[in-house]
């Protein structure tokens, strides 16, 4: 039966623990297995921050083109859904996936590659920032289509369940895709199918440059998905304990044959939509407000209370996480650019074909 919640009653779950973001470094022997997970949590939403921060300086700079949507403010969900996700489940995003691939594990120095458009791209540089794609990590997309991967997730879903695999598909939209045709169609037929579908619906406010209250007359947005008869519950998009307890939960629930489940990640964009948007529309003091709860600061000040970081420990943590970023620039500078014999390669796989 449909549930709509306000909290986070998922329980948690024993799944074995996911890839993270780019290569993990062993935690310390002697910290318990909570207080190592936790800081990796924080390493993980700090490498994706960086990532995006370093992104707007080479978008700034002209290095990197094109259309760029930023992941900063955001980073507690990518990080805290995939604790729950294992190498063998699907992960489905949006054109806002630079977060979701990091915390996928797809390595950064191939997101940013890709970010040039060169060769060494997750995507060998077809793609740019819209259209990560990682299939040894079951990482499909990158859409650039609003509600884009939402049917995709149905039919990947479908084709696990089809061939009996104990898989979960996560799905990763925004609540300006809650209005278009392929949620609600989606949503039926994973409910009427009884598809394992993990739906994850970022809800920062804004649709582009829309708000949430000037586009839906009902804006509790878990409430609306339990009508089609799926379990479903708002979490705080800016704790990422709180997201990942309720993502264990409902995987563990879709793993059990209970369908297909929505969540509800009540989260904000610090960033305009995109690089080319003035962001005029949000009001400065609703942004400072907002930015009052950064998930990272939040999580770190809990740590610090907690005694598993201090000042010089968060410091080093930081300079690392920059070194790695670093690295990941200067493999993508160096990368080759795609030759002109190779041009048609997957798309009519006659690379023979292509024009002298």
């Amino acid at each position: 039966m449909a549930t709509a919640h306000g909290g986070t009653s998922a329980g948690t779950s024993t799944t074995k623990r996911p890839r993270g973001a780019g290569t993990r470094a062993a935690p310390a022997p002697s910290l318990p297995p909570q207080a190592a997970h936790d800081l990796d949590l924080l390493r993980q939403m700090l490498l994706i921050r960086s990532f995006e921060e370093r992104c707007v300086e080479l978008y700034s700079a002209a290095a990197i083109r094109g259309f760029v949507h930023l992941y900063i403010g955001e980073e507690a969900v990518a990080v805290g859904v995939n604790q729950a996700l294992s190498e063998q489940d699907a992960v489905v995003s949006t054109y806002r996936e630079h977060g979701h691939a990091l915390a996928r594990g797809v390595p950064p120095d191939a997101v940013m590659a890709e970010m040039y458009g060169k060769t060494t791209g997750c995507s060998h540089g077809r793609g740019g920032s819209m259209h990560l794609f990682d299939a040894a990590r079951r990482f499909y997309g990158g859409n650039a289509i609003v509600g884009g991967g939402l049917p995709l997730a149905a039919g990947l879903a479908l084709a696990d369940r089809m061939r009996e695999e104990s898989r979960v598909t996560c799905c990763f939209f925004g609540d300006g895709a809650f209005a278009e045709g392929e949620f609600h169609e989606t949503a039926n037929l994973a409910a009427l199918w009884e598809l394992p579908v993990l739906f994850v619906c970022e809800n920062n406010l804004y649709a582009m440059g829309t708000a949430l209250a000037r586009e839906h007359a009902q804006t509790d947005l878990a409430m609306r998905a339990a009508s089609y008869g799926m379990a479903a519950w708002a979490v705080d998009g800016m704790d990422v304990h709180a997201v990942e307890k309720a993502a264990r939960g409902a995987v563990e629930s879709i793993r059990a044959g209970n369908g297909p489940h929505f969540l509800e990640a009540r989260t904000y964009r610090f960033r305009a939509h995109s690089m080319y948007d003035p962001d005029r529309y949000r009001p400065k003091d609703e942004i400072e407000e907002w930015k009052r709860r950064d998930p990272i600061t939040a999580f770190t000040e809990g740590l610090g209370k907690a005694g598993l970081i201090d000042p010089a420990a968060l410091e080093s943590l930081e300079r690392k996480v920059v070194e790695e970023i670093d690295h990941a620039v200067q493999a993508a500078e160096q990368a080759p650019e795609e030759t002109a014999e190779t041009l048609l390669l997957h798309v009519t796989g006659k690379a023979e074909e292509a024009p002298s």
